[in-house]
């Protein structure tokens, strides 16, 4: 079966409520997913060896278990508990821990490569660690570390389909709905394809866009 827009219009309440999902999803775990990379960064680099024991375990286990698992565990393990949870923030919170997990790992490989003089001219200069960290380290590293966590952001628009599955009302859970109706794979799953390129493409631009307005600043 080919294209019948005339039948995509019929439903395209269902794709844009879709993408709305998508794209709120994504924002909020792109957000917390960097702030929790950065605190597990700072954690993996720290003196403290407690910190450094425990950013090594979380990073260790949410990159090396499924996706999927984690999304079930805050969409069904949380309510189990009590703790009751919407199926949107469970795939928001699932998100982010597992990709905070890699853009650790990419912010710590960033302040590894800023020369350690910075950090001892910072605190020579009557700074504490932590502000030397914030004020001098970090902001450098970011710097370094925008084409990693650029493809890690675009992973994360990608992997939001995961919402799916349980029910979050994202773009592949309408497309499902979609397709139960009118039986065309290619135009249903089609249309969500281009869908979210309409999301990764526009930031894959930005980053690379910002990561040579970084470069000739440095030139």
């Amino acid at each position: 079966m080919g294209w019948d827009f005339t039948v995509l219009e019929a439903y395209q309440q269902d794709f844009i409520d879709g993408f709305s999902v998508t794209l709120s999803a994504s924002l909020l775990a792109l957000i917390l997913s960097l702030i929790v990379g950065t605190f597990v960064a700072l954690a993996r680099i720290s003196p403290i060896r407690l910190l450094q024991g425990l950013g090594t375990a979380y990073v260790e286990f949410f990159r090396n278990t499924p996706l999927v698992i984690q999304v079930f565990f805050f969409a069904m393990g949380l309510p189990s508990i009590g703790v009751d949870i919407s199926e949107f923030a469970a795939g928001a919170l699932g998100l982010s821990v597992y990709t905070g997990a890699f853009i650790a790992e990419a912010i710590r490989a960033g302040i590894q490569s800023v020369p350690k003089g910075q950090m001892e001219a910072a605190r020579s200069s009557g700074m504490s660690y932590m502000q030397a960290m914030r004020y001098v380290v970090l902001p450098q590293a970011f710097k370094i570390v925008i084409p990693p966590l650029g493809n890690q952001f675009v992973n994360l628009v990608k992997n939001s389909s995961v919402l799916a599955i349980i029910a979050g009302g994202d773009l592949l859970y309408h497309a499902d709905l979609v397709y139960s109706q009118i039986f065309n794979v290619t135009m249903v799953y089609g249309f969500v394809a281009l869908l979210y390129l309409v999301i990764t493409l526009p930031l894959s631009y930005g980053v690379n866009r910002l990561e040579r307005r970084l470069a000739r600043s440095h030139t």
